[in-house]
This record gives C-alpha cells, sequence and structure tokens, in this order.
C-alpha cells in the first residue's frame, strides 16, 4: 500500500504515516540501505517488525530523503543531515514519523485492554482513581494517550532515569478534544509539553512539541 496518510501540522511540521501491506521483499527490493542499516535489518528475528523498519525508510524517501541521511545519537536518537527534527515510532501494522524545526517526539499505539494491566506502571495512584471511573473503552483510549504522550516525551528528552509515573504528568483531557498539556519533572529540569492526539482505525497517534 503506498502512504496512508500525510498531517500537515504547520508548515514547518509534518507527520507521514504508512499502513504496512506489502511483503518483507516487496520492500526490500523499493529502499537503498547503508551498511550499518542492513545488518541492523538482518539482525531483526521478527517479520513484522522488520517490516515496519522498512516502513520508516519508504516514509523518509517521500521526504525526498534516504537511509544515508538518516543517524543515530549514542543514545538511539534519530536525527537527519540537515538538522531538522525527527521522530519515528511503528506499531503492529503502521509506521509513522514526524520531521519539523521544531523539537518533536511521536508514538502510535494500538487500543487494548493490556494496557489496564500496566496501568499503575506509568500513571501515578491519583490519576489512576480518577481514570477509573470512566467506561472501560474511554479508559483504555484515555490510558493509550498518557502512554504515548509519555513516550513522544521520553523520545525527545532520551535521558536515563525518567520514570514515566514519577516524572511526566499528563493533564486530565477529554478524547474529543485532541489536545493536552504535559510536564516532565525530572533532576532540576521542569519542562512543558504540548500533547496532540488523534485515532486512525483502532489506533492512537499521539505527537509532542516543546513549549
Amino acid at each position: 500500500m503506498p502512504l496512508f496518510k500525510i498531517i500537515n501540522i504547520t508548515p514547518t511540521t509534518q507527520i507521514l504515516i504508512w499502513k504496512v501491506t506489502e511483503s518483507f521483499d516487496e520492500l526490500v527490493e523499493k529502499v537503498v540501505l547503508k551498511e550499518k542499516t542492513q545488518l541492523r535489518l538482518n539482525g531483526m528475528k521478527s517479520e513484522m517488525h522488520q517490516r515496519a523498519f522498512l516502513s520508516v525508510r519508504m516514509l523518509i524517501q517521500e521526504i525526498g530523503i534516504n537511509d544515508f541521511d538518516l543517524h543515530y545519537d549514542e543514545f538511539g536518537k534519530p536525527y537527519l543531515n540537515d538538522h531538522q527534527h525527527i521522530s519515528i515510532t511503528h506499531s503492529h501494522n503502521f509506521a509513522a514519523i514526524i520531521v519539523s524545526e521544531e523539537t518533536v517526539g511521536i508514538d502510535m499505539e494500538m487500543q487494548r485492554e493490556k494496557i489496564i494491566r500496566i496501568a499503575d506502571k506509568f500513571v501515578n495512584e491519583k490519576e489512576l482513581k480518577r481514570l477509573q471511573s470512566f467506561d472501560s473503552l474511554d479508559y483504555i483510549k484515555k490510558l493509550t494517550v498518557k502512554w504515548g504522550a509519555k513516550e513522544a516525551i521520553f523520545k525527545i528528552r532520551n535521558e536515563k532515569g525518567i520514570s514515566f509515573k514519577d516524572h511526566i504528568q499528563v493533564k486530565p483531557f477529554e478524547i474529543g478534544e485532541k489536545e493536552t498539556t504535559a510536564i516532565l519533572e525530572f533532576e532540576n529540569l521542569k519542562q512543558p509539553f504540548t500533547i496532540f492526539f488523534e485515532e486512525i482505525e483502532n489506533f492512537t497517534l499521539v505527537y509532542a512539541f516543546e513549549k
């Protein structure tokens, strides 16, 4: 399948989403990989992971660059040769990137009941009790937004020791609002973020900007 969706956030910020329907062989024929990337691809045990990984390369080709322009720093954070910010996510049969002149992070998650079982690992007790007052579907969707927001923020800061539960707090929101704010308080840092989210099929797409 070709490019699934483009979301133009601002004149300098764009999200591209790929729905992975191609086989591994179909994808690998369409991308050119540098040696380091090829070795990383060869080391992946899951073909679904390999296909999502290749779909990200398809996405960057859509914006006129290729694998030789994409690099990772010592902490695994991606960056581009032209110094634009890029963040990457993939979940099951979707892959997405956000490219911007601003500092950004992105995450995409399937909405699943499983998130209820791990909620106490990334949401504090007070907020968890508040969320549990909602019906089960709304509860799952809100937990998924919160997880995605914290993942997106972590991708921006990418600092060892950050706890999703203790250091990143997402302010209350309604699903229909598609926007909220969050604060990262870690060591001497107190950094606010603007969070945007939307549903795509049974997935939640979340992206964050530093304020």
